[in-house]
């Protein structure tokens, strides 16, 4: 079984949007959008809390034939039958995470520099996500922002997908593309958007149109 080629909208589903959005329904709007790539983050919930609300995410994702990737847990991962996990620097060493969810199963990872991003690269990742790029809200800043330039000089020590990550906006989706990322992992842009959908939208349009990742 080949894995899904990974570019584009990585939208970050984050339960502290929770008292504000529903995180299925935002799920379901966003694919009806095309984005085609789903993180869910739960920092707080108790392991039975966060099985619940990612099993019901992971229906709805199945229902629409998009990628589905949980955070942290490779138990919680499998137990819902997510396409993959999702990994920080202090999370399961990669090699163990391989061999808890598979070969076909994808692992990403967060990365800040570059010997992260070349570290991840010769373990076998899927993909990297690297930044923060920008100043961010949506996490507590424990990294310092690297910019495009750290873009740019990470590029060359991996061949995988990079998904950047951190303040990223719409105005700044070009430069960041153009600086090596073949992708964008968002969540405040579109959270707090006075139109979500619209938001959803403007980011899709500038990728290239994919196909079904599950059908590549």
């Amino acid at each position: 079984m080949s894995k899904p080629s990974l570019s584009g909208v990585y939208l970050l589903l984050d339960e502290q949007w929770v008292p504000r959005h529903h995180l299925p329904s935002v799920l379901e709007r966003a694919a009806g959008c095309g984005i085609r790539l789903f993180q869910y983050r739960n920092k707080t919930g108790s392991p039975r809390d966060v099985f619940a609300k990612a099993k019901e995410l992971r229906e709805v994702a199945a229902r629409w034939d998009v990628l589905f990737i949980v955070n942290d847990r490779c138990d919680i991962a499998m137990a819902v039958e997510a396409d993959g996990v999702h990994l920080g620097q202090d999370d399961l060493p990669l090699a163990l995470a391989r061999n808890i969810m598979g070969r076909d199963k994808i692992i990403g990872i967060s990365t800040h520099r570059p010997e992260e991003v070349a570290q991840a690269t010769r373990g076998g990742a899927d993909y990297v996500g690297y930044g923060p790029l920008f100043p961010t809200t949506t996490k507590k800043a424990h990294e310092v922002p690297v910019g495009c330039a750290g873009l740019r000089d990470i590029r060359p020590l991996t061949s995988l997908p990079v998904f950047a990550i951190g303040g990223i906006t719409l105005d700044s989706v070009e430069e960041v593309v153009a600086s090596g990322a073949n992708g964008v992992a968002v969540a405040s842009a579109v959270f707090d958007a006075s139109s979500i959908e619209q938001a959803m939208r403007d980011f899709v349009s500038s990728f290239p149109a994919p196909s079904s990742p599950l059908h590549q």
